[in-house]
């Protein structure tokens, strides 16, 4: 598959530039080519969904609403294919890559519902005869930079509340993820999305992600991916006064307190720690367990551990995949070495399944780490997990604090006192009990604390807080 510019309803083959994309759970084979753009097109998607944005902002929520529901569709009869292309480039396991299908199906439903929604408030007037209100009306044009680790769901929670919202969208994938950006692109174009409504623009963000942020005249930008990036961007934003909101890193962590379930707990903290080879931005990154369950929590992991299925993306039983390029292998390898440098190795998955040549790395769980080294405090995004014994719970919601992250935590526990404490004191965007710190619902918010985000939310109704401004209104009708 080749890689297609998208820009007021017409498919550009951009020439700055060739890069062939190969399968990360098989390198010997080649699944695409990008083509990458140059500071042009960028300006040429602006214009396009500058002008559509003059007949989008002012159609009706429920007409907006129908090319949601249409996108929706189509998407959801193309989810197999879709799914299959997005497995084979950044290397999900095709089975999350379905849910991951279905989640996006089910965002664009969810926003679709609120073009006939109410879109403000009536605030009693201090005169007579005078009726005000509040109404949320569209930013413009909106920016959208999205990561490869969840190429389907991320983008689209964050264009459908722009759309919906009546905004316009200029959208730049991640180059690890710009086939699959193609490929929503073309099924968009399919349930008839009007020209310039939503651009696609692929290319590296050195070449034209700089343009974006500094050139063209947005009204909103939205970005997922690494904190020194985000901050940058906010940087940029507040300077040119762009409304802007930055999802960033994480290093969440799992308290599993003496009282916890251990046959709900391990399964949860498995999970969170390694699907998607670990590189969700809520993976489960510490386990924070209680001293006197400290041996028995650790036997059951490295049992569990020991049982996971690392093989290709395309396997249906894969509990993992390799992870998504030569660069992130690098990276997560580098931090392998560090563990066994200077951890002990609690557990460790078994090798990958298959004579594939692929980005394969063992799940790892490493133990014996002062609260302060790198294993404990930098986010990997790879399928190492570290663990850390505390006294009690009151040490353990401290370790888990001692971060400059806030994305997500979560407590193992049958206590209710602790589970409410738990939910007041830890300081992170997204709590949980007795859940992953991994899997945030569609209708709700999502966003950290601290590093992890920029103060704002996406999903749920705070999405349409973001990519909307208040007006207030009043008429007096004496």
């Amino acid at each position: 598959m080749n890689s297609r510019n998208w820009i007021g309803g017409e498919w550009i083959k951009p020439a700055a530039g060739e890069v062939a994309v190969t399968n990360p759970s098989n390198t010997k084979e080649q699944v695409g080519v990008l083509h990458l753009s140059d500071p042009s097109h960028v300006i040429q998607a602006e214009q396009a969904a500058r002008e559509a944005y003059a007949s989008w902002s002012r159609m009706s929520g429920s007409a907006r609403a129908g090319h949601l529901d249409r996108m929706a569709d189509v998407l959801e009869a193309k989810s197999d294919d879709v799914a299959l292309l997005a497995s084979m480039e950044m290397g999900k396991p095709i089975a999350e890559m379905r849910g991951e299908l279905k989640r996006g199906v089910n965002l664009l439903r969810y926003y679709a519902a609120e073009g006939v929604r109410a879109n403000g408030s009536v605030i009693p007037s201090s005169e007579q005869n005078v009726l005000q209100y509040t109404r949320k009306v569209p930013l413009g044009v909106a920016g959208i930079i999205t990561p490869w680790n969840f190429p389907v769901a991320i983008p689209i929670w964050k264009i459908a509340p722009a759309l919906i919202s009546g905004n316009t969208v200029i959208w730049k994938p991640a180059e690890l993820a710009s086939l699959t950006a193609t490929r929503l692109a073309e099924v968009f174009a399919e349930a008839g999305l009007p020209p310039g409504v939503m651009n696609l623009v692929v290319g590296k963000g050195s070449q034209i992600g700089n343009v974006l942020l500094e050139q063209i005249p947005l009204d909103a930008l939205s970005f997922t991916g690494s904190t020194s990036t985000g901050l940058n961007i906010a940087q940029i934003c507040a300077k040119r006064n762009i409304k802007y909101q930055t999802e960033m890193g994480g290093k969440n962590a799992a308290i599993v307190l003496n009282d916890a379930d251990l046959e709900t707990a391990v399964p949860l903290v498995v999970s969170g720690s390694f699907r998607s080879a670990g590189q969700k931005c809520t993976a489960t990154s510490r386990i924070i367990v209680e001293s006197g369950i400290y041996e028995t929590f650790i036997e059951a992991l490295s049992q569990a551990v020991s049982q996971i299925k690392l093989a290709p993306a395309l396997d249906s039983e894969a509990y993992l995949g390799p992870v998504a390029s030569a660069s992130q292998y690098e990276t997560v390898m580098s931090y392998v070495q560090l563990a066994n440098e200077e951890a002990e190795i609690l557990a460790q998955g078994p090798i990958a399944t298959g004579d594939q040549e692929g980005y394969y790395i063992r799940p790892l769980v490493a133990g014996g780490l002062n609260a302060g080294h790198p294993l404990v405090q930098e986010e990997i995004f790879g399928p190492v997990a570290a663990v850390l014994e505390a006294a009690d719970f009151d040490e353990a919601v401290a370790i888990c604090n001692q971060s400059i992250y806030g994305l997500s935590a979560s407590l193992f526990t049958q206590n209710l006192s602790y589970a409410h404490r738990f939910l007041d004191e830890a300081r992170a965007g997204m709590v949980r009990v007795n859940q992953e710190t991994a899997g945030v619902e569609y209708q709700s918010p999502f966003g950290g604390m601290k590093l992890s985000s920029s103060h704002t939310r996406e999903q749920g109704q705070a999405a349409l807080d973001f990519y909307t401004e208040l007006k207030t209104c009043a008429i007096s009708y004496r």
